[in-house]
């Protein structure tokens, strides 16, 4: 199995809703972290040519540059999240699916 479909023991221990907020933040801290590095790279590349851009520009540009980036630098994290996800999901529905039976007066035996 990959990395990204065996989960390490302490993320194995955890509920799948701690995996998912721990996994997605990672995620969106990675993606930040991206996103100010490429804007000081753009800022210093700036200066050393002797040009003046604000550094909103320059954030903004690293955004846009950061977006598609972060898909191929990251996709070990962003299937990680992807799966917890559908783990949260699935939980979600197979108790939604238990509730209305309950309501409907299914016991769990069939009757």
């Amino acid at each position: 199995m990959s990395d990204a479909t065996q989960p390490d023991r302490a993320s194995a221990q955890q509920t799948p809703n701690k995996r998912l907020v721990r996994n997605l933040a990672l995620y969106t801290l990675a993606r930040l972290v991206l996103v100010a590095v490429i804007t000081a790279v753009i800022v210093l590349v700036a200066k050393l040519v002797k040009v003046e851009i604000p550094i909103v520009v320059a954030a903004l540009f690293a955004l846009i540059i950061a977006m598609p980036l972060s898909l191929t630098l990251f996709k070990k994290l962003r299937t990680r999240v992807n799966e917890d996800i559908a783990q949260v999901d699935a939980k979600r529905r197979a108790d939604k699916a238990q509730l209305r039976a309950r309501l409907r007066g299914e016991t769990e035996d069939g009757k």
